[in-house]
């Protein structure tokens, strides 16, 4: 592999967490472009979290709230073990407490994606679904998982793409 002297990006904390308890805390902070990047490249996400506990749900959409950021993108609901479990898009917050609702002794933690381009919240979306589908547990508006192939039509138009058909037998529709 080649070298390169280009830096990884630097974590730049904020000082004081946003929540804790005996096991975690919640902390905020920005990616700082590193040495020798390419700056000016558009980002996918503005705001990310990862495997973030369920009790620390409020205190992180105060801190956007107070942060001026919007709270629309695409969210995951994990269960104890860290798999996905629920894969969604709208206002982050309101669709996660309602999925805890629904799954309250199922779901422990949380994950979101703030997308800086709202029309690929549907692909990104469509994409976890299809990366996490066999455990993920639908709604009846949601497509059950398989091991066939989705809709191609939930991506956007203009999309280049492949598709596998079958020889022989039944056609299954997507």
């Amino acid at each position: 592999m080649a070298s390169t002297n280009k830096k990884v990006s630097r974590k730049e904390l904020v000082p004081e967490k946003i929540w804790g308890n005996s096991t975690w805390t919640v902390r905020s902070g920005q990616l700082i472009q590193g040495p020798g990047r390419p700056g000016g490249k558009p980002r996918l996400f503005t705001v990310l979290a990862e495997k973030i506990p369920y009790e620390a749900l409020n205190a992180v959409r105060k801190d956007m709230e107070a942060a001026g950021i919007n709270a629309r993108g695409v969210y995951v609901a994990h269960d104890s073990m860290g798999y996905a479990r629920y894969v969604g898009r709208g206002e982050i917050f309101q669709r996660l407490k309602a999925r805890k609702r629904v799954q309250e002794l199922e779901l422990a933690y949380f994950s979101f994606y703030v997308v800086a381009e709202r029309n690929h919240e549907r692909e990104i979306e469509t994409l976890l679904i299809r990366a996490a589908s066999p455990l993920l547990a639908f709604n009846d508006k949601k497509k059950h998982a398989s091991i066939y192939p989705g809709n191609i039509r939930d991506y956007e138009p203009g999309t280049s793409f492949y598709e596998r058909h079958y020889k022989k037998g039944k056609k299954i529709s997507s």
